[in-house]
């Protein structure tokens, strides 16, 4: 990505927005304001799906990153009933689809083979001790989709960390790491200790993530 598309200012205009938008819904979350929560967690995500669409010279790599951001972005809507396992279910197979389409996209960008694979080494441990802490925690009809959903994080974080080390470009790493990261917040809401904690750290390491990406994104 060139410097003058960092400098874009309608990606900076966009990118403003979403974080406007993430500082809007913790305050809903915090006051439990769920009009407030279905209007600011679609803005947010509608925020870093735009900043990634304004790629002055689409790829095909791009396009496939673009379903990725709109399968998170979908991902997002479908997190919010709380309550629910099944809109949790399509929720989470919403994002093991935009993380799948990720780890296609990054690849198909064009990747450094051995960061890739000891980036996957580290995932794969990772992993391990993730699913250690939640087994206790987790219904039987979650265990599958869980353990599902965290291989494809793995592969997404593997193939982003190839495809920063092939491009010179931290923010695919910085992103995907992140992204990752903000799962954790989602288990640990979800599965161990309803918290307004795990979301005031969660959400903006989430979106702070998908920006991250959606400038790298560019060709």
């Amino acid at each position: 990505m060139t410097d003058d598309f960092v400098r874009d200012p309608a990606q900076q205009l966009l990118a403003a927005v979403t974080l406007a938008a993430v500082a809007l819904l913790l305050l809903a979350e915090r006051r439990q304001w769920r009009t407030g929560i279905w209007i600011a967690k679609p803005l947010a995500s509608l925020g870093f799906v735009a900043v990634a669409w304004l790629d002055r010279a689409p790829t095909s790599s791009h396009l496939v990153l673009m379903i990725g951001f709109a399968l998170c972005a979908l991902g997002d809507v479908l997190l919010i009933p709380t309550g629910n396992s099944k809109w949790f279910l399509l929720g989470i197979g919403s994002f093991a689809l935009g993380h799948l389409a990720f780890a296609v996209g990054f690849f198909a960008h064009g990747i450094a083979l051995v960061p890739s694979a000891v980036a996957l080494a580290i995932m794969a441990g990772v992993v391990a001790a993730t699913l250690r802490w939640l087994r206790p925690h987790l219904p039987a009809d979650m265990r599958v989709p869980v353990r599902v959903y965290m291989l494809v994080i793995a592969l997404m974080v593997a193939s982003a960390i190839g495809a920063s080390a092939a491009s010179a470009d931290l923010r695919l790493a910085i992103g995907a790491v992140a992204f990752a990261a903000s799962d954790l917040s989602v288990a640990r809401e979800r599965f161990v200790h309803a918290s307004f904690a795990n979301l005031l750290w969660g959400l903006p390491l989430y979106y702070v993530a998908q920006l991250a990406l959606a400038f790298a994104s560019a060709s």
